[in-house]
């Protein structure tokens, strides 16, 4: 670290923000597909 007043990522705010929204954005689409996955292997063979 060079002289301390930065972030630990290296990143400003802004970027930090930018990749704050694209990473909710890309974890809220993998559960969203993960859950239709799980309903349509539950409709096709139920394990409870």
């Amino acid at each position: 670290m060079s002289n301390g007043s930065g972030s630990l990522s290296g990143l400003t705010e802004q970027e930090a923000k930018e990749f704050h929204g694209v990473f909710v954005t890309s974890f809220m689409i993998f559960t969203a597909i993960a859950v239709v996955a799980h309903i349509l292997v539950w409709l096709w063979r139920p394990w409870l």
